[in-house]
């Protein structure tokens, strides 16, 4: 089977990453074109030194160049409000070509691999939602399939090196768009995300806390539901691993729980 041919756009610290792992392990991928708007970025200097053709004159130049008609694929990793942009500019010049978002713009459904990618594979524009909500959303499906989850919060810390003027930039659309996800994919009646940014040094792997409400439950269930589904996602992320065991803690019915907007 041949590779398909993608473009990134976005040559900051994601785009970069992935096109170098599209380069390294990439087994069904072709990494074709890097596209940016600043000539002197770093991420374009580096995929010219490792043979990728690039343009720094944005989607625009993307579709201006030779390479354009062969594209497959597109990863979009610039921003939410760019996004939009660049879906519609695409959009017009190949209907049928297929955006992967990485941004928080949602313009297509929510993916989570692990969880629904097999209801997606059609999609000509999915969201990967961010990278806190990949992490944390198979740990509140996984409790959903087992017991109904009535609140869902993630807590993401990232190392501050590690987030670009993008990421920065989409703080609030990174809230919002997690937030969402974990009640459409991860199956919470209410989601809630935090970020936070950890400029200590040397920078800390990305750590992500997950609480959830739910109805009471087998707790030998749960926590099998939650180690299966640690093991799906290490398949494809083999870093992926839980910190510790499930920690739980029953509410007595004569001290309940509110949660403003949840009751």
């Amino acid at each position: 089977m041949s590779k398909r041919k993608v473009a990134i756009i976005g040559s900051g610290n994601i785009g970069t990453d992935l096109m170098i792992k599209i380069l390294r392990h990439g087994q069904h991928l072709e990494m074709a074109v890097m596209v940016g708007i600043d000539p002197q970025s770093d991420g374009l200097a580096r995929a010219r030194r490792m043979g990728v053709a690039t343009t720094h004159e944005g989607v625009i130049g993307l579709m201006n160049m030779p390479e354009f008609a062969d594209i497959d694929i597109v990863f979009d990793a610039t921003s939410a409000g760019a996004h939009v942009k660049n879906d519609a500019a695409l959009r017009e010049a190949k209907p049928d070509i297929r955006l992967i978002d990485l941004t928080p713009a949602a313009i297509g459904p929510y993916c989570v691999p692990v969880v629904n990618l097999e209801a997606n594979v059609d999609q000509l524009n999915v969201n990967m939602v961010t990278c806190g909500g990949q992490a944390t959303i198979p740990m509140v499906a996984a409790v959903s399939r087992v017991a109904r989850v009535h609140y869902a919060e993630i807590i993401a810390s990232i190392a501050s090196k590690s987030a670009g003027p993008g990421t920065r930039a989409n703080i609030d659309e990174f809230t919002e768009t997690t937030s969402r996800a974990i009640e459409v994919v991860g199956g919470a009646a209410k989601g809630k995300a935090i970020i936070v940014l950890n400029p200590a040094e040397p920078p800390l792997m990305m750590r992500d806390t997950v609480y959830v409400l739910s109805d009471e439950a087998s707790q030998d269930d749960i926590e099998a539901s939650i180690n299966e589904m640690a093991e799906a996602v290490q398949a494809y992320v083999p870093g992926y691993r839980l910190k510790q065991r499930v920690q739980f803690e029953v509410i007595p019915q004569d001290k309940p729980v509110n949660l403003p907007g949840v009751g």
